[in-house]
């Protein structure tokens, strides 16, 4: 009876209980909108193109100065083994936008050509990848993406825009869909193609040449053959030339173009006013959207060659062009910075810096360097490989939720900020698919002392060229290279007179056996080790090489998005504005920089 009366009374005690938590979920209720924006926060993520690790205050340089993004990592976490996926543009960036290794989605090199050539190919980031935008988007986030692109633009038709931006998750669109190349540059030489388009003219002068010979053989009576034929082959002669010359021709109208949404506003675009007019969209963006949330990648084009820099920066750095463009770009960050300080967002932005890939080092002027410096790693840009051309800058900056001044040591990706930015925004990764990235939300915040990476790969193309093994009970960072370029000069360390070194073929060695690193002791990458030096020699080989083929059997076939086909200019797919094939068109304005004196 007792107890039975005990029950009762618990019973409208447990009731009073639901009651009262029923209630303060209600009034919770009330802050629902504060407490969601504290753990959705902006998201702001800039990246630069073929910066250097080793061109920022913050890695090192006492010679080139970067205050702004000094401060973003003083006042942040700083990664010191962050890496890149790939190390070209065109297939980092697919990485980096979808958590996954580029060749999952067809956006690496299948036969020569490893990065997308042109606007008006069909080959580009498949409609079916999910990027970080289109998660957030779904969110409620506003997404904007603010410079460089390099991911496609049509497939079928001039119009459908099938890996526009817009396509892939993002509501506004303001930058290049292409990429900075010499040839935007009327003064420098040209870089598309380069060696085919040398070799087409060859062939053009060879065929003219033959038909000049054969037309004043007849002539002259020395040879008997038909007018018709003369004819003939001075058509063939003129096809020839006009259908190479019509893409190769104008390189600068069909790939150096500006666009807002889906409308180009510059073609070609003016070089000297791009920074101002990236700066000007940004800060507008920021204004727009400061009651977000809102997703802003800024995609910068510093400091990719030609280098376009304005006056105020010219002369300024004590490494020449190169040295002015990463100033210049310092600033215009320093301005974003400015932006989201002024409008308030400060304490309520997580925000993110880094490079695609390592700093360009065939990249020269006679005898002036044109490109990045990578600090103490081996090789650069185009190296799969070696450190140089994967380790990039890593800073994350969110005042009150990430400690200030933090260091880490511990091997990450590129890939790594998919899942980061769709933890933060409340969203979950795709499940049907492999992500090969993992949040780095617990190791930013400290909850976690431990890369969620044993293993990375590093790709150059479609060919494996290195694995890496966190060895986490040791601290051991080991490295294995099965494939490494031939550099030329010989111990030159890097590929000059190529551009960029190969993935394949005669430029590489195949180690047999691999040769073996330890970074953790080796970051530079200058002593191999044997068996003789190393007594865990063979059993490392032996662990990365099963993990390597574990991760193999991740891999499907998907369809080449550079392949022939896809990399082709095709006329019909150019974005234009104006009537094709006379596309031209500027922005209202002057677009001048209002740059202060240094």
């Amino acid at each position: 009876m007792r107890a039975a009366a005990r029950r009762g009374r618990a019973a409208p005690a447990a009731r009073d209980s639901l009651l009262v938590l029923l209630f303060l979920c209600l009034l919770l209720k009330t802050c629902e909108p504060k407490t969601a924006n504290a753990f959705r926060p902006n998201i702001l993520l800039i990246m630069a193109d073929d910066l250097g690790i080793g061109d920022l205050g913050c890695y090192g340089n006492n010679t080139l100065r970067t205050p702004n993004i000094d401060q973003l990592a003083e006042e942040g976490v700083r990664l010191t083994q962050h890496l890149a996926a790939a190390p070209l543009c065109t297939p980092s960036r697919a990485a980096f936008l979808t958590g996954r290794h580029s060749f999952r989605s067809g956006m690496e090199a299948s036969n020569g050509y490893r990065a997308l050539q042109w606007n008006a190919g069909s080959g580009g980031l498949p409609e079916n990848e999910t990027t970080f935008a289109r998660i957030l988007q779904q969110r409620g986030y506003a997404t904007g993406l603010i410079g460089k692109w390099h991911q496609g633009v049509n497939c079928a038709s001039r119009g459908d825009h099938c890996h526009h931006p817009l396509n892939h998750g993002f509501d506004y669109f303001y930058g290049m869909p292409f990429t900075l190349t010499n040839d935007c540059d009327p003064g420098r030489p040209p870089e598309v193609d380069a060696a085919l388009r040398a070799q087409l003219w060859g062939y053009t002068q060879f065929l003219a040449l033959g038909i000049l010979t054969v037309a004043a053989g007849k002539t002259c009576g020395f040879i008997s053959v038909s007018g018709r034929v003369v004819t003939g082959m001075a058509c063939v002669l003129f096809l020839f030339f006009i259908s190479w010359y019509s893409s190769f021709g104008f390189v600068r109208r069909w790939n150096c173009i500006l666009m807002r949404n889906h409308d180009v506003t510059e073609q070609p675009m003016v070089l000297e006013k791009t920074a101002s007019l990236m700066l000007k969209e940004a800060v507008s963006y920021i204004e727009r959207h400061k009651h977000g949330p809102f997703l802003l990648f800024l995609s910068l084009l510093h400091v990719h060659i030609p280098l376009v820099t304005t006056s105020a920066f010219l002369g300024k750095s004590q490494h020449g062009l190169y040295g002015d463009n990463v100033e210049e770009m310092d600033w215009l960050i320093g301005k974003i910075l400015n932006a989201i300080e002024d409008n308030g967002l400060k304490n309520s932005t997580f925000t993110y810096f880094t490079s695609d890939h390592g700093g360009h080092l065939e990249a020269r002027d006679g005898h002036s360097q044109l490109g990045g410096w990578n600090g103490i790693y081996k090789g650069g840009k185009g190296m799969g490989g070696w450190e140089g051309g994967i380790r990039v800058p890593g800073i994350f900056h969110w005042p009150g939720v990430l400690p200030a001044g933090r260091v880490i040591g511990e091997p990450t990706s590129l890939m790594d900020v998919f899942p980061t930015v769709v933890q933060l925004a409340g969203g979950e990764v795709p499940q049907d698919r492999v992500i090969d990235g993992h949040s780095l939300v617990p190791l930013l915040q400290g909850a976690e002392a431990r890369s969620a990476h044993e293993f990375l790969f590093h790709y150059c193309g479609q060919h494996l060229h290195a694995a890496r093994w966190h060895q986490r009970d040791s601290g051991s960072v080991w490295k294995v290279h099965y494939t490494t370029p031939q550099f030329h000069p010989e111990g030159a360390g890097a590929c000059y007179g190529r551009g960029v070194c190969p993935c394949s073929g005669e430029g590489v060695t195949h180690h047999r056996p691999p040769l073996l690193f330890d970074l953790s002791r080796d970051p530079s990458e200058a002593r191999p080790l044997t068996p003789d030096s190393e007594p865990l020699y063979h059993a490392v080989i032996a662990r990365v090489g099963a993990a390597v083929s574990e991760h193999r059997h991740t891999l499907s076939p998907v369809p080449q998005q550079f392949s022939t086909s896809n990399i082709l200019w095709k006329p019909w797919l150019q974005p234009c504005c104006g009537h094709f094939p006379f596309c031209s068109c500027h922005e209202d304005g002057d677009g001048t920089p209002r740059m202060p004196g240094l």
